[in-house]
């Protein structure tokens, strides 16, 4: 089975985040949107000042010239901030700064620098046009306006947008809560004395630290050695606690791969088992009382290239973040790779503009040091060779 129809077997069961939480804009960065936002006032609430000057009623400057100004009488002087009540009298102008409230009747304002600085009365140098130099009410957003749409992915612009409409708080979607369970008697934890035999567990640890780099909730991230019956206990916690759970091993044909006949036991439904994809053939997708159990190879490359496949993909139908889902470009193969794959091979590369590079010799299933170097991975079809030059699709890889 091809990757992408085990992955519309997963979306056909993933459902959509509905509950709701109340947030400050201060934390609603990658957060999405559960509501419409219409604009409860106008930005600017009022006619402002665009730069240093004076504001005028423009009739009243025609024909200015520096040869022959024209003086009008200042009537008030108005700081950012201030609000004095004004009335507009013919041969009048007020004294503005950036930013300041324009009264009602003066309609433009003539910079500074086009007069003589005055300060009860002022000499105009120069003619003005209605609105020059002028913001009027709601010039960015006008009352009433739909700003924001509910299910948008907010950024750190939108939380400015926010602030300008003096909204402080705002409802969103709750964020994905996501368990992990790797699975194998060799792991122990980062900090332990390593002993004979075992390994450190990577796996949990990188694919805990992508998830919360998009902004989700891991709720669990733990060992289990090789027992159905502990995996079975973490499992069902997970699922208690979780919107979506992630296994690590025991998914291949080796004695202690058991996660596939326990998942079977438990009643879950199988939604794929093996896909023609190396590394990660033996990944394999589940649902058990609703949650979707994505079970990744114990290799720590072949656990990263099947979780970038399936999990964002996921997420983002989950969540209703698009961008989340993965981006697949056609680029040119920049490097050599001569070797010809059985099975359709994710190789680790990095692309770099219009072009991919192959910067490690190395594409053991084992190894994930060198993908230091890499940002996304070649999709390269089964018996396909290909030589510098030719174009080869290749896969992003989330936050690299």
């Amino acid at each position: 089975m091809q990757i992408e129809q085990c992955l519309e077997k997963v979306l056909s069961v993933i459902k959509p985040i509905v509950d709701t939480e109340i947030i400050r804009i201060e934390e609603c960065c990658g957060r999405v949107l559960a509501e419409d936002i219409v604009a409860p006032i106008g930005v600017p609430e009022f006619n402002r000042s665009a730069m240093d000057g004076y504001a005028v009623f423009s009739q009243d400057t025609a024909g200015a010239t520096k040869e022959k100004p024209l003086e009008l009488t200042v009537v008030e002087k108005i700081f950012a901030g201030d609000y004095p009540q004004i009335t507009y009298k013919k041969g009048t102008c007020v004294r503005v700064m950036t930013g300041a409230y324009i009264p009602d009747g003066y309609d433009s304002v003539i910079r500074q620098e086009d007069t003589d600085y005055g300060t009860n009365t002022v000499r105009i140098y120069k003619g003005t046009n209605t609105f020059e130099n002028y913001s009027k009410a709601g010039e960015d957003i006008a009352i009433g306006t739909l700003v924001l749409k509910d299910n948008t992915t907010l950024t750190y612009l939108h939380t400015g947008i926010l602030a300008s409409l003096g909204i402080d708080k705002i409802s969103v979607r709750k964020k994905a809560k996501v368990s992990i369970i790797s699975t194998g008697s060799e792991l122990m934890n980062p900090g332990e004395k390593l002993e004979p035999g075992k390994i450190y567990g990577s796996i949990g640890h990188m694919l805990s630290s992508a998830i919360r780099n998009q902004n989700f909730n891991v709720t669990m991230n733990k060992l289990c050695g090789d027992d159905s019956a502990e995996a079975m206990t973490l499992l069902k916690e997970a699922i208690e606690e979780s919107d979506f759970v992630i296994t690590t091993g025991a998914v291949s044909v080796g004695k202690r791969d058991f996660m596939p006949a326990m998942l079977k036991e438990a009643g879950a439904t199988i939604l794929f088992q093996g896909a023609d994809i190396q590394p990660g053939t033996p990944t394999m997708a589940s649902l058990l009382e609703g949650k979707v159990i994505l079970s990744l190879s114990g290799n720590p490359y072949a656990a990263l290239a099947n979780f970038e496949i399936y999990f964002w993909e996921a997420m983002a139908k989950m969540t209703g973040m698009d961008c989340l889902k993965p981006l697949i470009e056609t680029v040119e193969l920049a490097d050599s790779y001569n070797k010809i794959n059985k099975r359709r091979r994710l190789i680790r590369a990095k692309v770099v503009g219009s072009k991919v590079y192959l910067p490690t010799e190395s594409h053991a299933a084992s190894v994930i040091n060198n993908m230091t170097d890499c940002n996304c991975f070649i999709d390269l079809e089964a018996k396909r060779a290909v030589k510098i030059g030719d174009k080869v699709t290749i896969r992003h890889i989330k936050g690299l």
